[in-house]
């Protein structure tokens, strides 16, 4: 909890595993995706992600909170069920912002749970991740025909029309957090143009 925002749950994990699953079900097909998750949480979209990508996909992780790691290793460790010392994922303590600014052409998914959506609820810093220049960076960072896919509490239409003015295809998926109940998120798939 942040204040009255529930910033994670272990019984709610529908739409972070749906995060993972929708966007790999577009990366079918490709040899050896790279795939970088911009949170760790609870590890509910690295397990799916896992889960749906071949044996041949490198994971990496961007956690900007060393305790999370921590915490994942720790206390949580069987929710976690050794994903993370699974040999196709890398753990970096690191602001998935600064990770994405620095690569250019390197991912053929980016998945975005590092905030309770488009708005930095829980660190300010998170905003640039969603304006025009931290889209413009993502778009950059992603191989062509690549997906950016963000998991949001709600819906955003601002967002919607600067993931559009950035260039990308958009679709936007209401899933629910626990199955067919709980609250209804929105997950963002937005394709990078086309795959060559």
């Amino acid at each position: 909890m942040l204040g009255t925002n529930e910033l994670m749950n272990s019984r709610l994990s529908g739409s972070e595993e749906a995060l993972a699953r929708l966007t790999c079900e577009r990366l079918a097909g490709r040899r050896r995706p790279g795939v970088l998750i911009g949170g760790l949480g609870m590890g509910f979209t690295l397990r799916a992600a896992l889960e749906a990508l071949g044996t041949d996909a490198r994971i990496e992780v961007a956690e900007l909170v060393p305790a999370v790691v921590a915490w994942a290793r720790g206390p949580m460790s069987g929710i976690f069920a050794g994903s993370l010392d699974n040999p196709r994922v890398t753990i970096r303590e690191v602001d998935v912002g600064r990770l994405i600014r620095s690569e250019k052409a390197a991912w053929d998914a980016i998945l975005l749970d590092v905030d309770n959506g488009p708005e930095g609820i829980v660190y300010a810093g998170n905003d640039a991740l969603y304006g025009a220049p931290g889209l413009g960076a993502a778009r950059a960072a992603l191989k062509p025909g690549g997906v950016l896919a963000v998991w949001s509490q709600g819906p955003d239409s601002g967002f919607t029309r600067r993931l559009k003015q950035a260039g990308f295809t958009v679709e936007e998926v209401k899933t629910r957090a626990n199955g067919k109940r709980g609250a209804r998120h929105v997950i963002w798939i937005a394709t990078n143009g086309s795959r060559s």
